[in-house]
């Protein structure tokens, strides 16, 4: 008996909380939000979301104005679908909604959102944006690194040139590319070369433990995670995300700070970022942490990491055609991965037979 009416306590105050939720949804709304519309309790809008986007998107700007508001579970979204509007937003009010959501991604990953993409407008995120204009990315940093984006240049053709010395041959380019890009951005950082077209690096396994966690950071991304939208799939560690991340972040401070510290053992300065970042602690201790300097190596190793991923895993070269046709209603054609026909002309051989340019 005690059983059944504990049961039926715990149904009838379910109930109760339901209806207020549900009441509190369609009969309040915060001041000065663009329209909307209906919402359920907990999920918010996310049963209306489907893909394409930009269609649904259309669709509920047409209904409801340029403007308007979405409930992504328990985050507010504004969709704003007019260009003056979007002008307005990244010009006059930028400062506004410059901040990012503070997902698990930016607490455990980027050091508890203290990271240049992560940290909130302020003073930290001020004096990081100043570190990285005149300390990383100035002139005269970016001429010191000249030496580097030749070598890695000499690289890209030495391996088209394996590929193409007997006769045309049909390479992709795009992947390539990418690679040379990410490439001389590491040996900035760190001096070392974490992807290679057609020749080993020196270490094969930091090389391949290094790809391996960028590669993971990428595919974790905050918008993806029902976790982030729906508290309690947050606390019930909806997945085991919460769990991955800490993982996935200890392996890349323990990586970082591997580097730091072997740049740190070296008798003798070197000219990467890691080495102008120490010679800076030395004199400002207190804010050139390793913690600070482990964030910009992160943040410089990600931008370039992400684009590099999510272009080759989208890339195919084969003899045979991609179908990549979508049926009716496509708004824009998707293009072949960028290819051509090599082949080295006789100078080449000569040119590149001569020593690589000093770094």
């Amino acid at each position: 008996m005690v059983a059944i009416l504990l049961y039926l306590s715990l149904t009838l105050l379910f109930f109760l909380v339901a209806i207020k939720l549900i009441v509190k949804t369609t009969t309040t709304r915060p001041k000065h939000l663009p329209p909307s519309p209906p919402s359920l309790p907990i999920i918010g809008h996310l049963h209306i979301i489907k893909k394409p986007l930009h269609r649904t998107f259309h669709a509920l700007s047409q209904k409801y104005g340029q403007i308007f508001s979405l409930k992504f579970g328990s985050q507010l979204v504004v969709i704003v679908s007019s260009p003056l509007a979007v002008e307005e937003c990244f010009t006059k009010n930028d400062i506004v909604l410059a901040n990012r959501p503070p997902f698990l991604l930016g607490k455990h990953l980027h050091y508890n959102n203290t990271t240049l993409i992560q940290s909130p407008y302020g003073d930290h995120w001020r004096n990081l944006r100043r570190i990285s204009t005149l300390e990383i990315f100035s002139n005269n940093r970016l001429n010191k690194f000249l030496g580097i984006r030749r070598d890695e240049i000499k690289h890209l053709l030495q391996s088209l040139l394996r590929n193409s010395c007997h006769g045309f041959a049909k390479v992709e380019l795009q992947s390539m590319l990418l690679e040379m890009t990410f490439n001389s951005i590491m040996r900035m950082v760190a001096g070392k070369r974490y992807y290679r077209y057609g020749e080993d690096v020196k270490d094969e396994e930091e090389a391949r433990q290094f790809r391996r966690i960028m590669k993971e950071i990428t595919g974790f991304g905050g918008a993806s995670n029902p976790a982030e939208f729906v508290p309690i799939l947050r606390w019930m560690d909806y997945g085991g995300l919460e769990k991955k991340l800490k993982s996935l972040s200890k392996r890349t401070d323990e990586f970082l700070q591997t580097l730091i510290d072997e740049q740190r053992r070296k008798e003798e300065e070197g000219n990467t970022m890691i080495a102008h970042m120490l010679s800076l602690q030395k004199s400002q201790p207190d804010y050139y942490t390793d913690q600070i300097i482990k964030g910009l190596i992160l943040v410089s190793a990600l931008n370039s990491a992400s684009s590099l991923i999510e272009k080759t895993r989208k890339s195919r070269v084969t003899t045979e055609e991609v179908d990549i046709n979508e049926g009716s209603g496509i708004t824009m054609p998707k293009a072949m991965p960028l290819e051509a026909m090599c082949k080295a002309r006789p100078i080449m051989h000569k040119l590149l037979s001569k020593s690589t340019y000093d770094v």
